[in-house]
This record gives C-alpha cells, sequence and structure tokens, in this order.
C-alpha cells in the first residue's frame, strides 16, 4: 500500500492477529484454558481472527459482526477493540472509531501503540491538535517497539499546524532512533525543501532513494528539488521516471505537459 504519506499506525492488522496469537500461547490461558474466563478470551481470539480475515476479503459486514461477538465473550480484548476501531474508520464511522480507539487506550493506558493509533486518528479526522499529546505519550513507553513512527505522525501533524521547524525536530527525533526509516527520510526532505533548504532536502531524498524504489511521492519531491537547484537534467530524470512507472498517479498527472 502506498497510503497517504501522512500517518503511520503503529499497530497494523496483521500485528493484531499477532498480539491475538499470542494471547492463547500465554501461561495464563495455557493453564487455566477450561476456566470460563480462559474460554472466553479464546473465543474474542478466533472471532477477531475470523473477523480480520474477513476484512482481508472485503466482506466488511461479516467482518463486523465477527468484531462485535469477539467483544461479546470478552469486551477487554485489546485486538478485538483495535480492528473494529479500523473497520469503523474504513467505513466512515468516525464517531464509532474514536470510541474503539478510546477503549483500547482505556484498557492500556500507557502503551505506545494505542496513544500512537488514537493520535493518528485523530489527526486523519481534522483534531490535529489533540493528537500531539498522544504522540508524545506514545514515546514515553519504554517497551513501545516502534517510536520512530510516533515521532514521525507527530513530525507531520505538526506540518498541518505550520510548525515547520518543530516539525523537522520530530523527524530528527524519528530518524536518531532509526536512521534507515523511509517515511522519516521522506517527510525530513519535504520539509527541509519547504523550509527552502533544497540542498538538504537532496541529502535525504538520496538516503532514502538508497532504501529501495522510488514512490510517486518520492519521485515528485525529488522533481521539484532539483528544479529549485537547477539541475534541468536530474529534475527531468526524475519527471520521465514518474511519468513511466506511475502514469496514472495524481502526482504524474501534475506533471504531464511539455516538460519545464
Amino acid at each position: 500500500m502506498r497510503h497517504d504519506r501522512s500517518l503511520l499506525p503503529a499497530l497494523m492488522l496483521a500485528a493484531v492477529l499477532a498480539l491475538a496469537g499470542c494471547a492463547s500461547s500465554g501461561g495464563t490461558l495455557a493453564n487455566n484454558g477450561s476456566s470460563s474466563a480462559g474460554k472466553a478470551r479464546e473465543a474474542a481470539q478466533i472471532h477477531t481472527q475470523l473477523g480480520e480475515a474477513y476484512m482481508q476479503r472485503g466482506d466488511l459486514k461479516g467482518a463486523l459482526a465477527k468484531l462485535r461477538l469477539a467483544l461479546h465473550y470478552d469486551d477487554d480484548y485489546v485486538p478485538a477493540h483495535t480492528v473494529l476501531a479500523v473497520l469503523y474508520e474504513r467505513i466512515g464511522e468516525y464517531g464509532n472509531a474514536e470510541h474503539q480507539y478510546r477503549r483500547v487506550l482505556q484498557l492500556e493506558p500507557k502503551s505506545g501503540n494505542a496513544n500512537n493509533n488514537l493520535g493518528a486518528f485523530l489527526c486523519r479526522i481534522g483534531k490535529v491538535r489533540q493528537s500531539l499529546a498522544y504522540f508524545a505519550a506514545a514515546v514515553k513507553d519504554p517497551f513501545y517497539q516502534t517510536p520512530y513512527a510516533a515521532y514521525t505522525n507527530a513530525g507531520v501533524c505538526m506540518i498541518k499546524l505550520g510548525q515547520r521547524t518543530e516539525a523537522e525536530q520530530q523527524f530528527k527525533d524519528a530518524l536518531a532512533i532509526n536512521p534507515n526509516f523511509p517515511e522519516a527520510l521522506y517527510q525530513s526532505a519535504r520539509v527541509r525543501y519547504q523550509l527552502g533548504d533544497a540542498f538538504r532536502a537532496s541529502a535525504y531524498l538520496q538516503r532514502l532513494e538508497s532504501l529501495g524504489p522510488a514512490g510517486p511521492e518520492t519521485l515528485k519531491l525529488g522533481y521539484e528539488i532539483e528544479t529549485k537547484l537547477g539541475d534541468t537534467a536530474a529534475a527531468q530524470a526524475y519527471r520521465e521516471k514518474l511519468l513511466s512507472q506511475y502514469p496514472d498517479s495524481p502526482q504524474a498527472h501534475s506533471l504531464q505537459g511539455p516538460a519545464s
């Protein structure tokens, strides 16, 4: 998926399933599998997995039924709430989605994943200022495995508020943890270009391109940066790649017509 490069959920559906799988192998459930609580948790896990599988097949109605059933068995089962939040957001029921994201945070108030996911959701629906506190809380979780995602999300949301200098610091914090995090490299290049520093923007973009094939957003940004630097040959190379590799992308459409 080459999504709108705006926000990164730290807990994707595959990870939700991984968590669900771990739940069934934990000592408590294994030792108390015959208990009613253990059976309820196992049923919630199974129905969550089925709900996620239905989502992947595009059967959103079936997914919704399975996820509701999962929570009928165990209303404290975090993966079910998380997948349900994603589903509600996908179908445009933002009030229900927010309720589910907040329910996850209620169950795991210090979780980096829970805080980042709620922050990312709030930013996506326009509650940008509210989102920043959740990213800040996410990176305080010592067990959070991807704090660089929360730093990057915070930076993207700060750009929406016009706080580009503050955003750049967030990207630097992300790259200090993971120097090869593609999204932070892209966003660093973009914000440097917006701040008028095309030279450093080009350096970030080169680091990004060294990691793998460039997507349409990267190629468009490369064209803009090299145009600003006055390197018409490099700019034209980016333009030709974009038009040939991603002819139907919005970025390609914006550059169609005679080269400048």
